[in-house]
């Protein structure tokens, strides 16, 4: 698999790339999965890029950006059409993975790149329990890469049509 997107959160008043997939627990609990295009970009195997933000100790996603299989944007509606705005993450138990600092290796396969620091957000049932950082090493290159980024990805636009006229 390609090294993935990460998704979007706003932390402590800034955006960073969260390398965890929160909605993919909604979803594997039984959440209604709308049919998402999932092979437009092999970096985005899911089909969508989730935007989560941390307020006041509590999960809550608060975008939602992709298309359906059908050719239509993906948005907060498309999941929840009673919380188009946010919705807070009760369904959500686990670790939140935000990656800091520069690369110390590229891996081409998910989220399996390495970081000098893995900002760790213990998360129960949509609300924070703990932070913690954890040291991963110091860069060979202090000039590398900073911050989470992929590699490369191929994207496939949407279909425009052949342009021949019949």
């Amino acid at each position: 698999m390609t090294a993935q997107i990460g998704e979007r959160l706003v932390y402590e008043g800034r955006e960073v790339t969260m390398c965890t997939e929160p909605l993919g627990e909604y979803f594997a609990l039984g959440g209604a999965r709308p049919d998402f295009a999932t092979f437009r970009c092999t970096a985005l195997w899911r089909g969508y890029i989730g935007t989560w933000e941390i307020l006041d100790d509590r999960l809550y996603l608060i975008g939602l950006t992709g298309e359906l299989e059908d050719g239509s944007d993906v948005s907060m509606s498309t999941v929840f059409p009673a919380f188009p705005d946010r919705v807070f993450a009760h369904w959500y138990t686990g670790t939140l993975r935000v990656p800091e600092g520069r690369q110390l290796e590229y891996v081409h396969m998910g989220y399996s790149s390495e970081y000098e620091r893995d900002r760790l957000i213990q998360v129960e049932r949509g609300v924070v329990k703990t932070v913690t950082v954890r040291e991963n090493g110091k860069p060979r290159d202090p000039d590398g890469p900073e911050g989470y980024g992929v590699g490369g990805f191929v994207v496939f636009p949407r279909d425009q049509g052949s342009g021949v006229e019949e």
